[in-house]
C-alpha cells in the first residue's frame, strides 16, 4: 500500500522543480495565457465578487489577474492566515498596495480596521492555488490544509489556476477534498463532469 504522504511530497517537489527551471519570459506567456482565459470565462461575466489568492514566484500569477477584476469594477478578496491556527479569512481590498507581508512569505491584506468578509454572495468565485491538478479537478495543494477547510464552506464556483505540465490524470485524494469547477491552463479551460458551472 502507497504511502499518501510521501507520494504527495515527492509529487511537491516535483512540481515545485518544474515550476523553478521555467523560462521567466515562458512563464510571463503562460500567465498572460491563462489570465486571459479566465477573463473569457462566461461564468465570470456574472459573478461581482472573486476571492483569490496572492501569488507567489513559483505559481500562476494573479497580480494581473487582480488589477483586472478590480479594473472592471468588482470585488476582490484575498486571504489572510490567522495565526497559530490553519485557518484563514478572506479581506476586501482594492489596490495591491494595500497587501504587506504575511505568513510563508506571501503577501496579505492588512487587517488593520477592517473586518473579514464573512458572507460569500452566491455570484462569487474563488481562485483556487496549487502544486498540481488532476482530470477530476482534485488539487495538490501544499499540504497546510487552508484552503481544504475554506472550501468546505465554500458556496461559490470554484477555479483552479494551473501551468499544463502540472496537471495529471490521477491524484491522491481524500473522501473530504472538493474538486475545482472549472480548471484553467494556458492551454485550455476544463469545465469538470458533473460539476454545477453555470448560471
Amino acid at each position: 500500500m502507497k504511502n499518501i504522504k510521501l507520494v504527495k511530497k515527492n509529487l511537491r517537489a516535483q512540481y515545485r522543480q518544474y515550476r523553478e527551471k521555467m523560462n521567466p519570459a515562458k512563464k510571463a506567456r503562460y500567465d498572460s495565457a491563462v489570465l486571459n482565459r479566465f477573463l473569457s470565462l462566461r461564468e465570470y461575466k456574472h459573478m461581482r465578487t472573486v476571492f483569490t489568492y496572492v501569488s507567489k514566484p513559483i505559481e500562476v500569477d494573479t497580480a494581473m489577474l487582480i488589477r483586472s477584476v478590480l479594473d472592471s469594477g468588482r470585488r476582490v478578496a484575498v486571504p489572510r492566515c490567522i495565526p497559530d491556527t490553519y485557518g484563514m479569512e478572506f479581506y476586501e481590498i482594492h489596490s495591491l498596495e494595500e497587501l504587506v507581508d504575511g505568513a510563508y512569505g506571501v503577501l496579505e491584506p492588512d487587517p488593520a480596521g477592517k473586518k473579514p468578509v464573512v458572507e460569500v454572495p452566491k455570484n462569487s468565485i474563488c481562485i483556487v492555488p496549487g502544486f498540481s491538478f488532476d482530470s477530476q479537478g482534485y488539487r495538490l495543494g501544499y499540504g497546510k490544509g487552508y484552503y481544504d477547510r475554506f472550501l468546505s464552506g465554500f458556496k461559490g464556483m470554484t477555479v483552479g489556476l494551473c501551468y499544463a505540465g502540472c496537471v495529471k490524470p490521477d491524484l491522491p485524494h481524500g473522501y473530504y477534498d472538493r474538486p475545482v469547477d472549472v480548471l484553467i491552463t494556458e492551454k485550455y479551460i476544463r469545465r469538470i463532469s458533473g460539476k454545477k458551472t453555470g448560471i
